[in-house]
C-alpha cells in the first residue's frame, strides 16, 4: 500500500493551510483517498500554524498523520517544533534560510529557497505556498503536472492565474534540480 503522511508547518500567513487543501484536491483529482486537516493559534495571522494531508491508495481508516513521511517548515519556529519528532526515514522540506535543529533523526533533509524564490523570481512572497506544493509534488510524486496544476487553479484568487502557475513551475523546477543534483 501505498501511504503518504504529510506535514507542512509554518506562521498563519504563509498559506501552508491552503497548500495542504490543494495537496489533497490534487491527490483527488488523481484518484487517490485523502483526508486533510489544519491547526493553528488563536493569534492566526503570523502565529504558528500546522497542516497535515494523507494520501492513501487505498481508504484510508484513521485520518491523523501518526507517523509523518514528510515534513515542510517555513519557519524555524516550526522546524524547531516538528523536526526533532520525526523518524529517518521522513523526508524534510525546509526553506534554504532555515537550520535543521539538534537531534533531528531525518536522514533527508532538503533545503531549497522557497521563500527566496516566492519573491525573487515569482515577484510575490505571497506565492511561496505554491513554489512549495510544485516543490512537494516533484520531491513525492504526488500526481502528474496536469493534476496538480487543475488542483492549484481550483483553489486561488481569480485574476492570479498566471502568477500562480509560474509558481507552480518555478516550485518544480527547484525540486527537480535537487534530484537531479542527489540522483534520487
Amino acid at each position: 500500500m501505498n501511504r503518504q503522511e504529510l506535514r507542512l508547518a509554518g506562521s498563519g500567513g504563509q498559506g501552508v493551510i491552503l497548500a495542504s487543501v490543494i495537496l489533497a484536491e490534487a491527490a483527488l483529482i488523481s484518484g487517490r483517498f485523502t483526508a486533510q486537516s489544519q491547526s493553528y493559534g488563536p493569534e492566526a495571522r503570523g502565529g504558528s500554524c500546522k497542516a497535515e494531508t494523507l494520501i492513501s491508495d487505498q481508504p484510508i481508516g484513521f485520518t491523523k498523520v501518526q507517523n509523518p513521511t514528510f515534513l515542510m517548515a517555513l519557519t524555524q519556529k516550526s522546524l524547531d517544533k516538528y523536526g526533532p519528532g520525526v523518524d529517518e526515514n521522513c523526508l524534510v522540506l525546509i526553506d534554504s534560510a532555515l537550520t535543521a535543529p539538534e537531534g533531528m533523526k531525518a536522514k533527508t533533509v532538503v533545503s531549497l529557497p522557497i521563500l527566496d524564490t516566492a519573491r525573487n523570481t515569482v515577484g510575490r512572497l505571497q506565492t511561496a505556498n505554491i513554489v512549495a506544493v510544485g516543490c512537494i509534488n516533484e520531491l513525492l510524486g504526488i500526481t502528474d503536472h496536469e493534476s496538480m496544476s487543475k488542483a492549484v487553479l481550483m483553489h486561488i484568487p481569480k485574476g492570479t492565474d498566471k502568477l500562480n502557475m509560474k509558481a507552480l513551475e518555478e516550485g518544480t523546477k527547484l525540486a527537480k534540480a535537487w534530484l537531479e543534483e542527489n540522483k534520487r
